[in-house]
């Protein structure tokens, strides 16, 4: 198998053509059902076939997981508390990871400001697993902690705190130059998180919708191999490019996720090797990055 592979087709047609446990992780952000324009479908099917047609590729991708992987499904609540009640038959679930991103007002219900990613794991034990840690959150004028932490800042990890299951720290993409001509296009950073909470290096990802490529780009600069589908030519293509485009963020030996110009997430266990370039300036840090890219070409 190639080290990125992106395969134009359907695909329920696609996975059924790969034997079992292969996958270290598998990501799907399936169309929402929600009516939007992609470049060749309408995203629109009656409740009870598009719930069936889900539930066949979540199968399928719990199929293709190995056994020490991770299944992460992202969507609206809506349709996860679909996925998960078929999900709870093959998998064992570990979190429902809110992600806060603001929607559009619907009518009479609460305002949406966040979607969700259901975190499954294919076996009850034995599947890798890696804190993570994101920087703490300071006030954007003065620099300062924006929490006090009880009066207990001397206890505070030096970079940041441990990845709950709430993020607020990832924003959507919103401004038309940072995006791609996609309906729902979600950041790196997010994916990043994602693959350095439950994968290594070297480690094989799939998406079954992978759109213009985020997760292959995430997979590429995180030094992990990757599988994407798509039934669109023209997202294909997309995704052909900006993968190609990709290049490895390894800083001091360590995979890292920037964002805005800042590491934004880190495995716990490699603080200790960056400890020292967390408290360099970003410019600092830049410089160290393209030096450690030249090591891992």
């Amino acid at each position: 198998m190639k080290e990125i592979e992106i395969i134009l087709g359907d695909c329920l047609e696609e996975l059924s053509k790969f034997s079992g446990n292969i996958f270290d992780m598998s990501f799907a952000d399936p169309p929402f059902n929600l009516s939007k324009k992609y470049s060749k479908a309408l995203d629109k099917k009656e409740e009870e076939e598009y719930i069936s047609w889900c539930n066949q590729w979540l199968y399928e991708i719990v199929r293709v997981t190995k056994e020490t992987g991770s299944i992460f499904i992202h969507n609206i609540p809506k349709w996860l508390t679909y996925y998960s009640n078929n999900l709870n038959r093959i998998a064992n679930f570990r979190h429902w990871i809110s992600w806060k991103a603001m929607g559009a007002p619907l009518g009479k219900t609460l305002l949406p400001v966040h979607y969700g990613i259901l975190y499954y794991t294919k076996s009850k034990k034995g599947f890798k697993f890696y804190d993570v840690r994101c920087p703490h959150e300071r006030c954007r004028k003065c620099g300062e902690y924006a929490r006090d932490y009880g009066g207990k800042k001397s206890q505070m990890h030096p970079y940041g705190t441990l990845v709950s299951d709430v993020w607020t720290d990832i924003h959507r993409i919103r401004h038309n130059k940072r995006r791609d001509e996609h309906p729902c296009q979600l950041p790196i950073p997010l994916l990043e998180r994602l693959i350095l909470m439950s994968t290594d290096e070297g480690d094989l990802i799939l998406d079954p919708f992978v759109g213009t490529g985020t997760t292959g780009v995430a997979a590429k600069k995180l030094g992990r191999r990757f599988v994407g589908i798509d039934i669109d030519e023209k997202y294909i293509e997309i995704s052909r490019k900006k993968i190609s485009m990709a290049s490895p963020v390894k800083m001091k030996g360590v995979y890292v996720s920037k964002y805005l110009g800042k590491i934004i997430t880190i495995r716990d266990d490699d603080y200790g090797k960056l400890s020292d370039l967390l408290s360099l300036s970003e410019d600092s840090q830049s410089q160290l990055e393209i030096m450690d890219f030249k090591e891992v070409k």
